[in-house]
């Protein structure tokens, strides 16, 4: 993967997003997205963990998998039918510091990449390259982009709604409240073990509880931040199109 431009900092935290190579599905059913949760589990490790031999053939649950010391710190992520979003940090108590995101995103894209083309007999690459990052340099900003990601299943059932605002508040937080593939359903309080990817206390409280992630959410996107405030690059995340700079 090519070289970035700014190394990954600890302490900051930032945007990371992928999608299918030509925008292809990257998802086709819910075993895969099953597949891709637990790697994002799984993957969070400095162990080396292959899923055949360690977890299916040895018959281990794997979230009750003990994967050893964790390389990054994940506080939110959304599956979409042919892209994926994540915000995370560096480990704080990692030894491999910043480096921990390049190795982490490594494993993750191989590791499913490996299982897709193997089960739908493909070949080539399944993504369409490095992925893009867009580190979070205001508050408001990653209110803003913890919003986003968490909202963007909306788009299943309303394709308009960032550019015309959501129609019906009450549909779409039924939708969310049933949609598994994000960690929205771990920030209202339901009991899963998909909870286990995330590391909550490395993030700040961007919001104070339930009641008000709830009641907030919707507002963070319809916040009219200037352009020069939110910077470029969550600009053209906003519209669909990341072009921050890539991961190696």
């Amino acid at each position: 993967m090519a070289e970035r431009e700014e190394p990954f900092a600890v302490g900051e935290f930032y945007h990371l997003y992928n999608r299918g190579n030509s925008k292809q599905r990257i998802f086709l059913n819910d075993y895969d997205r099953e597949r891709f949760a637990k790697l994002l589990f799984l993957c969070n490790s400095t162990t080396s963990i292959r899923f055949r031999e360690d977890i299916v053939e040895r018959k281990i649950e794997a979230w009750d998998f003990r994967r050893g010391e964790t390389i990054v710190s994940i506080g939110a992520w959304v599956l979409m039918p042919n892209h994926f979003h994540l915000y995370l940090t560096p480990a704080p108590r990692s030894h491999l510091g910043e480096e921990g995101i390049s190795l982490f995103m490594r494993k993750l894209c191989t590791g499913y990449s490996m299982y897709f083309n193997k089960k739908y007999s493909r070949t080539g690459k399944l993504f369409e390259g490095a992925f893009k990052s867009v580190r979070m340099t205001q508050d408001p900003q990653a209110k803003y982009i913890f919003s986003y990601i968490h909202l963007n299943p909306v788009k299943l059932i309303d394709s308009s709604w960032r550019e015309k605002g959501v129609k019906n508040r009450k549909r779409a937080l039924e939708f969310l409240n049933r949609y598994k593939w994000s960690s929205y359903q771990d920030f209202i309080g339901k009991k899963r073990p998909e909870k286990k990817i995330l590391s909550i206390k490395d993030f700040p409280a961007y919001f104070k509880n339930r009641k008000v992630f709830r009641s907030e959410i919707f507002d963070w996107l319809d916040f009219n931040t200037p352009r020069s405030h939110l910077g470029n690059d969550l600009e053209e995340v906003s519209q669909g199109v990341t072009l921050g700079r890539k991961g190696r």
